[in-house]
């Protein structure tokens, strides 16, 4: 429920608010059950290391979130040495609370004898959670075994775990799928935890293919029955609900809710936690992370993208490099004046913030606003110019939009600023291709040599010095690189220094008329970060090599702007 938008335009002088009140029908609070280190390990793509997992373990206490389920201990190597190096002492949480994930014992199997409760315990967390068959089909399909074992199943593993002294919650595997097609069987399984002591009942829609009114009603149901225990949601994205799914068992009284750093997961991910935690807090009122924390989201959200090999998503709700982007003339100018008028939350509150996007549809306020983040002082004259000289870039192939480090550049060089650190004279890149070459013994599949050198020599001034030097790497890109960071390193100058810190984190390629063929105009653009700042730099050229050189120095331009 949120507050009502006043219908009088005369209250323009204030600000509307951007935050919802809470219905006294939903829950105060929900806990905030993460899995990314196990069910968002299964998303294509993603390969974690023990390192990895307690890097990451570590950016989700920073988070706050309640608990932080570690993987699946016994299953693989990577997930024994990260449970215990956690024991150890290498993982000190703070608010969060770390959880082992297994199963239920085997059919016609002892507790006692069973090696995957075995191997949960071995892993001594004090929380652990283990998942149940609550679907008639797949205890008489994949496991073989009657309905009366599989609930047997459920409430002896749950009584054994905490007989140990462990906390137990129970993921009900495909839950909604068997509460459609057989409830009786499905609340038999949900009681069998319940009466054993187990702590969460949480939800699973494990196919992912379940909508919000199925999800409300189900929930609703087990909420009424097992109301006394905390009910939780754990939804998969194959429908695009994961998170409305979610949003709609809180509505019917869940309280605990799984899901994901950027929605990682398998097949098409679970539930993105970087987008429930702000609807939650941000628009229903419930408290989720501690508050003072919801500001770190989405820098944790890129840094965990950072650490899973995986470029962040820009249109990612809250979070994402264009959740608060505005191009069109007319929202800069009346969000410059009413920032509630384009943006539903005040992005500052997830860790965001807002950004005008350059390009020949930006008019002169955008212009103007983006010199004022940049700290630039334009004129009226020179903020015409800046537009005029924009379009004909973007004519010509630039999209600044993407690389907001050489539009700052470009508005630098409007003003009267040059570049003064170095000077381009020249540089040559040779790349040599023969079978010859140690990696080119054997043909790859395909049936081609791999054995390539590549070289290249840059000429450049800085100063009054003329600094010659040549540098190889994997491509030509990396030999620019490479040979311009030996050229600067010969030279006394400490700004260059910050050059150290400096490392390309991304290359794209784009051909701009495809119908040149291997002629045609190509844009590149580069992403580079110095550990606290993220840029994009682009160049355009008919030569892959000179468009990259033009990238690769305005990054470097710009890391040295500081």
């Amino acid at each position: 429920m949120n507050e009502p938008i006043p219908a009088d335009p005369s209250v323009g002088a204030t600000e509307i608010s951007r935050r919802g009140v809470r219905d006294p029908r939903w829950p105060e609070a929900v806990d905030i059950f993460d899995t990314t280190l196990r069910d968002g390990s299964q998303f294509e793509g993603i390969a974690l290391t023990a390192d990895d997992k307690l890097k990451i373990a570590r950016l989700l206490d920073d988070l706050g979130v309640h608990f932080i389920e570690g993987g699946w201990p016994g299953a693989n190597p990577r997930d024994d040495e990260f449970f215990r190096r956690a024991a150890e002492g290498e993982l000190k949480l703070g608010p969060s609370t770390l959880v082992a994930f297994g199963s239920t014992r085997r059919p016609k199997g002892k507790v006692d004898a069973d090696q995957t409760l075995a191997n949960l315990l071995a892993a001594r967390t004090d929380v652990v959670c283990i998942v149940a068959k609550s679907w008639d089909y797949h205890v008489t399909q994949a496991l073989r075994t009657t309905l009366d074992e599989g609930v047997a199943m459920i409430g002896d593993s749950v009584r054994y775990l905490i007989d140990q002294g462990r906390r137990v919650f129970v993921d009900f595997e495909h839950f909604f799928d068997g509460y459609k097609r057989n409830p009786e069987f499905t609340l038999r399984a949900v009681e069998a935890a319940a009466v054993a002591g187990a702590e969460a009942l949480v939800l699973c829609d494990t196919n992912g293919g379940s909508l919000p009114h199925e999800v409300e009603s189900a929930t609703a149901a087990i909420v009424s029955a097992f109301g006394d225990l905390t009910i939780g949601m754990h939804t998969q994205n194959d429908t695009g609900c994961a998170v409305a799914n979610a949003v709609a068992g809180v509505r019917a009284g869940a309280t605990h809710v799984q899901g994901t750093i950027n929605g990682y997961g398998e097949r098409t991910g679970n539930c993105d936690l970087t987008t429930f935690i702000p609807n939650m807090t941000l628009k229903m009122g419930i408290a989720t992370v501690p508050e003072d924390r919801l500001v770190r989201l989405s820098s944790i959200s890129h840094h965990v993208a950072e650490l899973v090999n995986l470029p962040p998503m820009p249109q990612q709700p809250y979070v994402g490099q264009s959740a608060f982007a505005h191009k069109a003339g007319l929202h800069t100018s009346a969000i410059a004046r009413r920032p509630d008028a384009y943006e539903h939350v005040d992005p500052a509150e997830v860790g965001n913030g807002t950004r005008f996007l350059v390009s020949d549809l930006s008019g002169r306020s955008t212009l103007e606003l983006k010199a004022q983040d940049m700290g630039l002082d334009v004129d009226g004259g020179q903020l015409g110019a800046i537009l005029d000289e924009l379009k004909k870039l973007e004519h010509a192939g630039y999209h600044f939009e993407a690389a907001d480090a050489s539009l700052e550049l470009l508005m630098r060089r409007a003003t009267g600023w040059r570049n003064d650190f170095f000077e381009l004279e020249s540089f040559r890149v040779m790349v040599e291709h023969r079978p010859g070459l140690p990696m080119a013994a054997e043909q790859n599949p395909l049936g081609h040599y791999d054995g390539v050198e590549t070289e290249a020599t840059i000429k450049i001034r800085i100063g009054d010095e003329r600094v010659v030097a040549t540098g190889e790497g994997n491509g030509p890109v990396n030999a620019l690189d490479a040979a311009f960071r030996l050229a600067v390193a010969r030279v006394d100058a400490p700004d260059f220094a910050a050059l150290d810190r400096v490392r390309l984190t991304d290359y794209k390629v784009r051909i701009i008329d495809s119908s040149e063929g291997t002629g045609a105009i190509t844009r590149v653009l580069i992403d580079a970060t110095d550990g606290e700042r993220h840029w994009s730099t682009l160049g355009v050229s008919e030569n892959i090599i000179e468009a990259s050189w033009q990238a690769l120095a305005d990054s470097m331009i710009y890391a040295l702007l500081g």
